[in-house]
């Protein structure tokens, strides 16, 4: 169960996130700072830069970033890594504060920056590449693969839920996510079916 400390930093790190996406979508991304944001969340500057680093460390944060590895083990299934990645998808989209993205809130007003805005986009590439180091330790822990495979397939995961992502943007978000990152992920869930190849790590 997640603590209060816990729950009230996550709320913070939400209002924080959807004040700077009312500056945004009123200002564009480059026009506003972060001690604007700060200003509109009611928070000090330094808080926001303790919650996210930078302006667009706002737009890529979400809790399986900071995820303990306790929590990260309980999330992710090492036998079936895109079916908890689409349980965990699928889980979101159906949460009550997941309002439809042409309502003009999240996940589409705050998605669409990852694509439009060069430097949100290697923000993201960054985040992706850290759930892949996370990812990948598990993945091998489950001796069914090697190091090598491991590291491969946990970044096939996380960069191939962005390129879901993507192309769900690209088609104007009308359809779940979930939806594309099946459809997109099936190939590679194949990987888990198949028995293990006969490998070493080099």
């Amino acid at each position: 169960m997640t603590g209060l400390r816990e729950r009230r930093r996550l709320k913070a790190m939400r209002d924080i996130q959807e004040r700077a996406l009312d500056l945004f979508d009123e200002r564009g991304f480059d026009a506003v700072t972060i001690e604007e944001i700060a200003a509109a969340a009611e928070v000090s500057p330094s808080s926001v830069y303790r919650y996210f680093g930078t302006k667009e460390g706002i737009l890529v944060a979400d809790e399986f970033d900071t995820m303990s590895p306790e929590a990260l083990n309980d999330f992710l299934d090492p036998r079936d890594p895109v079916g908890s990645l689409l349980r965990a998808i699928r889980a979101y989209e159906a949460a009550p504060s997941a309002e439809a993205p042409q309502a003009g809130r999240s996940p589409w007003r705050r998605v669409r920056y990852f694509f439009a805005e060069p430097s949100v986009r290697m923000a993201v590439c960054a985040t992706l590449d850290r759930a892949g180091r996370r990812i990948a330790p598990l993945l091998a822990a489950s001796g069914e693969m090697t190091g090598t495979q491991a590291r491969v397939l946990a970044n096939a995961l996380a960069f191939g839920y962005f390129a879901a992502l993507e192309q769900w943007y690209l088609d104007g978000g009308d359809r779940p996510i979930a939806d594309y990152v099946e459809e997109g992920m099936r190939p590679l869930r194949s990987v888990w079916s198949a028995p293990p190849p006969a490998a070493r790590d080099a």
